[in-house]
C-alpha cells in the first residue's frame, strides 16, 4: 500500500485519492485522508458534497472489516468501474471487495462472531470472546496501521511535520 501511494504521490500529482468507509470503518478512514491531504494529496472522503468524479488516474481506498458492507462494495465497484486503481483494507482478502481490489491490506480484527448470547453458557462451554464488541478491533488496528503508512509516507515523501502543519487547517470551530 506504501509503495502504491508512493508511486502515485510521484507520478501522478495531480490524480485524486477517494477513500470510502461506512460507520466507524468511515471514521477512520476520514482521519487518513485528512492526514493525505496534509502530505500533498487531492484526497476525498466519499459521501462529501466536494467530492470529484474519478477515473483511471485515480485511486480510490475503501475500508472494510468484513469486505462485504453493502455501501462500500457498491462504491468500490463503481471505482473499478470507473478505472480507478483500488486499495482494499479488510480483514478478508477474499471477500467481495477484496477480490475486485488492486492491492488487498488485510487487517487482524475479529474473526466469528459468537452463535451463543448467553455469557454462562459460553464459559460453561469454554468458549472465550474479545471484549471489544463489534469491529473495535479492526477498526483500532486500522487506524494504527493507517497512521504507520502516513509515517512511512512521511519518510519517503521527505515530509516534515512541519511540512504537515502547513497544510492543516488554519481555521477550526
Amino acid at each position: 500500500m506504501v509503495d502504491t501511494l508512493e508511486n502515485f504521490y510521484k507520478n501522478n500529482r495531480n490524480g485524486k485519492v477517494l477513500v470510502m468507509g461506512a460507520g466507524r470503518s468511515g471514521l477512520v478512514g476520514r482521519a487518513f485522508a485528512m492526514r493525505l491531504l496534509h502530505l500533498g494529496y487531492n484526497a476525498y472522503v466519499l459521501g462529501e458534497t466536494i467530492v470529484p468524479a474519478i477515473g483511471k488516474n485515480d485511486l480510490a481506498i475503501a475500508i472494510s472489516g468484513s469486505g462485504r458492507t453493502r455501501l462500500i462494495l457498491t462504491a468500490a465497484e463503481a471505482a473499478k468501474e470507473a478505472k480507478a486503481t483500488l486499495i482494499a483494507v479488510t480483514s478478508y482478502a477474499d471477500s467481495p471487495i477484496g477480490k475486485i481490489a488492486d492491492v488487498v491490506v488485510e487487517v487482524p480484527g475479529r474473526t466469528k462472531y459468537s452463535q451463543f448470547e448467553d455469557y454462562f453458557a459460553r464459559q460453561i462451554l469454554g468458549i472465550t470472546e474479545p471484549l471489544a464488541p463489534l469491529g473495535t478491533l479492526f477498526e483500532d488496528t486500522t487506524q494504527m496501521f493507517l497512521d504507520g503508512v502516513v509515517a512511512e509516507l512521511m519518510l519517503r515523501l521527505k515530509k516534515t511535520e512541519e511540512d504537515l502543519r502547513q497544510i492543516h487547517a488554519n481555521i477550526e470551530l
